[in-house]
């Protein structure tokens, strides 16, 4: 990984109205990492993702995009004004969005979806458009569907032509907003089969999720968010398994009863909870927690 980050938050901020919804957020994403937001509904992460991108214009702080500056310029007096849109579009063409809701035109196929933004933003050529819309498809599964609407799709499908739009773009970054949570249990798994192939393939990727397990396998980072702060932010084995905050874990434990068997072999006691940042009744529980570089 090259040792600047490729995207980078400093004491990030942002309000609506009287409302601070972003208290000084700080972060780095280095090339090839997967950096994962997780926290409570309302506590920023979808805010602080769309300011990475500048569809949430951030009030406070900076956003950093390959040593760029994004969304603001300095005048002669020092002082920051809002930058042409010219110049935003410019900074942030490294990065692309998968939204939660697919957002794809429905009097469009598939494949038109795919090409459109090549050819409305990129001013790219319609034959090479759809030539790298083809192959984008073919990324996600979906290039025997690249002649359907999407109202024929289901939504597991319609998530991956969203995610196969931006990939045409050929982005450095990826951002993608809670890309389960419009669906269907059933459909989950083909996303996130996606994603995972993604990540093995060295995409750069910030992701919003409810999907712990997901996360905890797929991350490099986990950040954990709540009224606008970043509470606690490490390596999965950190947060989901040694964690340091009283909330995080507060947070996690209706995950835990879910995902985690009682150990057969063993009982709760006081080293078991130092080892998992569990409270005792927790500790006898066991969870497997790698991320992706281990």
């Amino acid at each position: 990984m090259s040792a600047l980050p490729i995207l980078q938050l400093k004491a990030v901020g942002k309000s609506y109205g009287a409302t601070r919804v972003l208290k000084g957020i700080d972060l780095d994403v280095m090339r090839g990492e997967i950096v994962t937001l997780i926290g409570p509904s309302g506590s920023g992460k979808t805010t602080a993702l769309r300011c990475m991108n500048f569809l949430e214009a951030y009030d406070e702080g900076e956003v950093w995009i390959k040593g760029q500056l994004l969304g603001y310029r300095l005048n002669g007096r020092a002082e920051r004004i809002r930058d042409s849109d010219e110049s935003i579009a410019e900074v942030r063409r490294p990065v692309a969005m998968v939204f939660q809701q697919f957002n794809l035109w429905p009097h469009m196929t598939v494949l038109a979806n795919v090409a459109a933004p090549l050819v409305l933003s990129k001013k790219i050529g319609k034959g090479e458009a759809r030539r790298k819309a083809l192959a984008a498809l073919q990324r996600v599964g979906l290039e025997h569907k690249a002649d359907a609407y999407p109202a024929r799709l289901s939504g597991g499908q319609q998530q991956r032509v969203g995610i196969a739009r931006a990939l045409a773009i050929e982005p450095e970054v990826m951002l993608l907003d809670e890309p389960t949570s419009a669906l269907d249990p059933e459909l989950v798994e083909e996303v996130l089969s996606v994603i995972r192939s993604l990540a093995q393939d060295g995409m750069t990727m910030v992701m919003v999720t409810h999907e712990m397990s997901f996360a905890a396998k797929i991350s490099d980072k986990v950040v954990f968010m709540e009224a606008g702060k970043i509470v606690e932010a490490g390596p999965p084995a950190q947060l989901f398994g040694n964690t340091r905050t009283p909330r995080l874990q507060q947070f996690l434990k209706p995950w835990f009863d879910r995902s985690l068997s009682p150990t057969p072999t063993s009982t709760p006691n006081a080293d078991n909870a130092a080892t998992t940042g569990l409270n005792p009744p927790e500790a006898a529980l066991i969870v497997t927690v790698t991320g992706r570089g281990a």
